[in-house]
């Protein structure tokens, strides 16, 4: 009788573990904002000519996120979208990079100016779930206060979103998007502009 139960408990767990990394989780279905080629096309506007950068990261790379950045990434390839003027030069990159939660994946598109800086950001997708908890902060259209930020600057939420998003949950989601904003530029400035000698 107790193999029996431990042959259930085991095939259990089994189900459990091919399910993948979060069996707790509840993702909602998603809520899209705008789409990828909405986003490229409106932070690189004045560009021409568009090309698509994919970049490996390094392991030196990765070290250097994580000892400037104190966030190590997990992908290998990050995508930029290239936008330049008819002379060559570049106008914007954006790249989209998402944070899974238990509530469910938020992505976000951060769009940089030739000198690393943000230039434009959007939430583009969230899910039913955490709609309602970031809605405070997109009515103030908080990512525009990060335009003009490189990534050394301080991206935490001002006095102004925590009064209009005093929820627990609307700050933390808030953060994490203002943290993803931040890797966008990390990204960019430890992969594009430096391997392109602009750093």
């Amino acid at each position: 009788m107790r193999l029996r139960q431990s042959a259930i408990w085991l095939a259990v767990l089994g189900v459990l573990v091919l399910q993948g990394p979060s069996p707790l989780a509840h993702i909602t279905p998603p809520v899209v904002l705008l789409s990828e080629r909405e986003a490229v096309l409106g932070m690189t506007g004045g560009a021409t000519k568009f090309f698509v950068r994919e970049v490996r990261l390094t392991s030196a790379e990765r070290d250097t996120m994580e000892q400037q950045w104190r966030w190590r990434p997990e992908d290998e390839i990050y995508r930029f979208y290239i936008g330049r003027d008819d002379a060559g030069n570049l106008v914007a990159a954006v790249t989209f990079l998402t944070e899974f939660t238990i509530h469910g994946p938020v992505r976000v598109a951060v769009g940089l100016g030739p000198d690393g800086a943000v230039k434009d950001t959007r939430v583009v997708e969230l899910t039913e779930e955490t709609f309602p908890w970031l809605q405070p902060l997109l009515d103030q259209n908080f990512t525009r206060d990060y335009i003009g930020r490189g990534s050394q600057a301080s991206f935490g939420l001002s006095e102004r979103l925590i009064q209009a998003a005093p929820n627990s949950m609307s700050q933390f989601y808030g953060q994490i998007v203002t943290s993803l904003i931040q890797r966008a530029a990390a990204l960019f400035e430890v992969t594009v502009r430096k391997r392109d000698g602009k750093v």
